[in-house]
C-alpha cells in the first residue's frame, strides 16, 4: 500500500504533513515529493507516466493558487488523484479549489476542502480499502472512534 503525496512547493508542507500523519497512522507507505506543474513541469510529467511502476496506488497532490498540479497528473496517470487545495495569499483559496475542481470531461480528480489535509489521507485510505481489507477494518474502527467522540461531546453539552 503506497500513495504518493505530492506538493507544489515546500510552502505546502504543513498539509501534506496532515496527510502524511493520517496515512501513516493507517499503516500506509508515503512518498513525499516537491514537483510543480509549473516550474518543474517535466518532472510532473515524468512523476505521472512511473508512478504506478513504482508502486503507487493512489496519489495526493497538493497546490495553491493556479493549482494546476492535481489536474496535470490525473491527464497523465492511470491512478486515482485527489487534488488539494491550499490557501494562498489571495481569494481565500478559492482559486485553488476551483483551479482543482474544475477539470474537463475524461480527467477526473476527487478534491477535498481547502487545506483539507486530514481528508485528503482519508479518502486515500478509502479508496485503498477497496484492494486491502485489512485497511477497510482500520478504517471502520476509526469510524466507531469518531463516533464515540461525538457521542461524549454530546454527554458534555446536553441538559
Amino acid at each position: 500500500m503506497k500513495v504518493s503525496v505530492v506538493m507544489g512547493s515546500i510552502s505546502d508542507r504543513e498539509i501534506a504533513e496532515k496527510s502524511v500523519e493520517v496515512l501513516e497512522q493507517f499503516g500506509v507507505e508515503v512518498d513525499l515529493r516537491v514537483i510543480s506543474a509549473h516550474r518543474t513541469p517535466f518532472e510532473a510529467a515524468d512523476f505521472a507516466k512511473t508512478a504506478e511502476d513504482l508502486g503507487t496506488e493512489v496519489i495526493i497532490a497538493i497546490a495553491g493558487k493556479a493549482a494546476h498540479l492535481a489536474g496535470v497528473i490525473a491527464g497523465i496517470t492511470p491512478l486515482p488523484v485527489i487534488g488539494l487545495p491550499v490557501k494562498s495569499s489571495t481569494m481565500d483559496g478559492m482559486d485553488s479549489l476551483l483551479s482543482v475542481v474544475q477539470m474537463p470531461k475524461g480527467v477526473p480528480v476527487a478534491t477535498v476542502a481547502i487545506n483539507g489535509g486530514e481528508n485528503a489521507g482519508l479518502l486515500a485510505v478509502q479508496i485503498l480499502s477497496v484492494k486491502y481489507p485489512e485497511l477497510r477494518e482500520k478504517f471502520k474502527e476509526y469510524k466507531t472512534r469518531l463516533k464515540k467522540e461525538v457521542e461524549e461531546m454530546d454527554k458534555i453539552v446536553r441538559r
